[in-house]
């Protein structure tokens, strides 16, 4: 089984070119990053030693605007995780049709064993080391996995510091006394829902007959719990990365929450039944929701979904040997750079708020959120429909479409 996954975001594209405009000349383009960068940053630890840790910076693809891309702190971050990330996001902004190129970041440690005073100058070190490579026309980072608004003031600090004048619009994700946006703590759960509230229009379910299964519960899979169960859609499990909690009753993610900002994981919650990660994937419920990080639904386990819904909220969460196995056994699988592209929209927003100095209402940034992803759900359902393809090879192929389309007109290929 191949579980590397740039490999796989490659043969994602390949998978959708046939579908494009695009000659393959430019698919040959897209398939590779224009700029690896892997840098090694020193750090003295609150104890007098001093530890080195290794940092990257995938830039994949600046045709249609400037590299946006997260930042995440992960133990097992590498290079062909970030490779594959800095891809997606290039697509993934394609697909909802924003101004951006693709980029992602990660520094290969784990958070929970650093202070604070230690995390604040391990970023300052990444930004020193990266300096002359990001800024607001340039690349804009974004918090990731285990990375958040307060890594973000600190990364606009150390920048604004070094290059003497203050620049907000180098990151997203601030705080909002650091002119963050409102609506961004939420957005790739808000997003994720106004594409799965379109699926169930478009094919005439209602959304109080529907069950679901979330695999992560970090800000993205906790407010999504959040979202739909305010929409009376019933949630029958939900996994951390310590625990599964199963109820055929239903799940509170209100109490779920609780329990886990008291005890750090959902390990020992008394309100449902504790199964295996791999047992939420057999689970008859309607949806299935990926939520945490990429390759958990693979050709062992994606024969074992009895949900006629995959909804992306993870990137990458499905390798391609598992999406042909889905698309055989009538699985719809709402794809990550249309199901979690709300994240980037709303950065997309607070970039033009930070440019012109302008700041908009949660009503304003909640119904441009929703005009966007809904826009972007019957663009990519329609062309799946009428191609008889699926949502994933829809995505990509107008993704491929639009940054060809950026290439030819540039004259970048000439």
């Amino acid at each position: 089984m191949n579980n590397n996954p740039f490999e796989n975001a490659q043969r994602q594209i390949d998978s959708a070119a046939k579908y494009s405009d695009c000659d393959q000349e430019i698919i040959k383009v897209l398939k590779e990053p224009e700029r690896v960068v892997e840098v090694s940053i020193p750090l003295e630890m609150d104890n007098g030693k001093i530890r080195i840790f290794k940092g990257f910076r995938v830039q994949h693809n600046n045709y249609r605007g400037p590299y946006k891309g997260g930042l995440r702190y992960h133990p097992d971050v590498n290079l062909d995780e970030v490779k594959a990330l800095a891809t997606w996001m290039t697509f993934k902004c394609a697909t909802v049709d924003i101004p951006y190129g693709g980029a992602k970041g990660g520094i290969a440690v784990n958070p929970k064993e650093l202070s604070e005073h230690e995390l604040k100058h391990l970023t300052h070190g990444w930004v020193n080391k990266l300096f002359e490579l990001i800024g607001p026309d340039t690349d804009i980072p974004a918090p990731d996995v285990y990375t958040n608004a307060q890594t973000m003031s600190w990364i606009m600090d150390e920048y604004s510091r070094i290059s003497r004048k203050h620049s907000p619009a180098v990151v997203t994700g601030k705080p909002l006394e650091n002119e963050g946006s409102l609506g961004r703590d939420t957005a790739t759960a808000q997003g994720a829902a106004y594409v799965l509230f379109e699926y169930l229009k478009a094919k005439s379910l209602n959304p109080q007959d529907i069950t679901v299964a979330i695999q992560g519960f970090g800000n993205a899979g906790a407010n999504m719990a959040d979202i739909l169960f305010h929409h009376k859609i019933k949630i029958l499990a939900v996994a951390d990365s310590k625990a599964t909690i199963y109820n055929k009753e239903g799940l509170d993610p209100h109490d779920l929450d609780e329990y886990k900002r008291k005890h750090v994981s959902l390990l020992g919650y008394k309100k449902g039944k504790e199964i295996s990660s791999q047992e939420l994937f057999k689970l008859n419920v309607n949806i299935i929701i990926p939520a945490a990080l990429e390759n958990v639904i693979t050709k062992d386990n994606a024969k074992d979904i009895k949900a006629k819904c995959v909804l992306e909220v993870a990137n990458g969460p499905s390798t391609p040997e598992a999406d042909t196995i889905l698309t055989k056994n009538g699985v719809d699988v709402i794809p990550d750079i249309l199901a979690n592209a709300g994240g980037v929209t709303v950065s997309y927003f607070e970039w033009v708020q930070n440019r012109s100095r302008f700041y908009w209402t949660q009503e304003e940034i909640e119904q441009k959120l929703a005009q966007k992803m809904s826009s972007a759900f019957y663009d990519i359902y329609n062309f799946s429909v009428n191609k008889n393809i699926t949502m994933r090879q829809a995505a990509y192929a107008l993704a491929i479409n639009r940054i060809g389309k950026a290439v030819k007109n540039r004259g970048i290929l000439n």
